[in-house]
């Protein structure tokens, strides 16, 4: 099995962190590589003294070419060079190398080149500053393969905790309206399809959570929760194990989260505040309703510790063991 890393921002931790998995990931008798820059990987490995080789692949046919013998070796295909490294900057050209990164480490999932591509952080504001129009991977995979609106998902290995948003990187003003015309009920019975073919749950059990505080109190507070998500519960009650819509801070106080194989939240923080309290170092985020397999850890580019040496790789190691368990269930299904 070969699994592509894309380098993520160039100015944050993403190289190291790629660098300091692979040193583990090594091991495990599987191929990885790099999308992105060599000089940038080279510039983190030397300043790091990392005892990793690497290897610059110039192009796709290369990589074709590459034989198990090279599961030691840290092979680079250079998708663009910086004309300088600055650890903790934030800068267009970052940005700009970092979306080619993503583009061709997902081209090569596509043809089949690779079996997974995980993605090291980016930053959003120099993916904007290079001319991106989807400055997120989400978007910018979705947008790639065609997908309308492919679901973000959190795992965590630890606590088997998975949180998957209904709505994504949405202002606050726009979700009730968001949830009110979406299509909830499709939304959870993709979400059950994801769950069966890349986590092996023949039969997951879903919990919804509600949009308004204290799920509404029976619509005293906001008529999302009987007028939209009820509902959308209701229609797809004889097919999948969906309950809810629960209030959310009690839901997560009480533990009851550990009931349920999923957990959908209605907005990005509702969700993702307390999965990074449970999981932050070791959470990983996945994108379901691709035709590839695509994950990344949870975090972001931590500007802050770039080139220092001090940052964690355990979410992106985690990342990269999912991305190969969720190969290999796919792969049974398909057998």
């Amino acid at each position: 099995m070969r699994i592509v890393f894309s380098i993520g921002d160039i100015h944050g931790t993403g190289p190291e962190i790629i660098l300091k998995s692979f040193l583990k990931l090594r091991q495990t008798g599987h191929s990885f590589m790099v999308a992105g820059s060599y000089k940038a990987m080279e510039f983190y490995r030397s300043r790091l003294d990392l005892p990793i080789e690497l290897e610059l692949v110039s192009d796709v046919a290369e990589v074709s070419g590459l034989c198990a013998t090279h599961c030691g070796v840290l092979p680079v295909l250079s998708v663009a060079e910086p004309e300088s490294i600055c650890p903790g900057v934030v800068s267009a050209d970052a940005g700009r190398i970092a979306m080619l990164s993503v583009a061709a480490a997902a081209e090569l999932c596509r043809q089949g080149v690779c079996d997974a591509m995980v993605t090291a952080p980016i930053n959003k504001e120099a993916v904007a500053m290079a001319g991106f129009r989807e400055c997120g991977h989400t978007g910018f995979l979705g947008k790639l393969f065609g997908v309308d609106s492919p679901t973000m998902m959190f795992y965590d290995p630890v606590t088997d905790l998975r949180v998957a948003l209904a709505t994504i990187h949405e202002p606050l003003e726009q979700v009730p309206e968001l949830v009110r015309n979406m299509d909830l009920a499709g939304f959870l019975e993709r979400l059950a399809v994801s769950l069966r073919t890349d986590f092996g749950l023949v039969r997951p059990r879903i919990a919804v959570l509600g949009l308004n505080p204290h799920a509404s109190d029976g619509g005293v507070m906001g008529s999302e929760e009987t007028e939209s998500i009820g509902p959308a519960i209701d229609r797809v009650a004889d097919r999948l194990l969906v309950e809810g819509p629960f209030p959310a801070d009690g839901f997560f106080g009480a533990a009851r989260y550990r009931n349920y194989d999923m957990v959908v939240a209605m907005y990005h923080d509702q969700g993702l505040l307390p999965f990074k309290v449970l999981a932050f170092d070791t959470g990983v985020n996945v994108t379901l309703d691709l035709p590839i397999v695509r994950t990344s850890p949870d975090h972001g580019t931590s500007f802050d510790i770039a080139g220092s040496g001090k940052a964690s790789e355990r979410s992106f190691l985690e990342a990269a063991l999912l991305a190969i368990r969720i190969v290999r269930n796919r792969k049974q299904i398909d057998t």
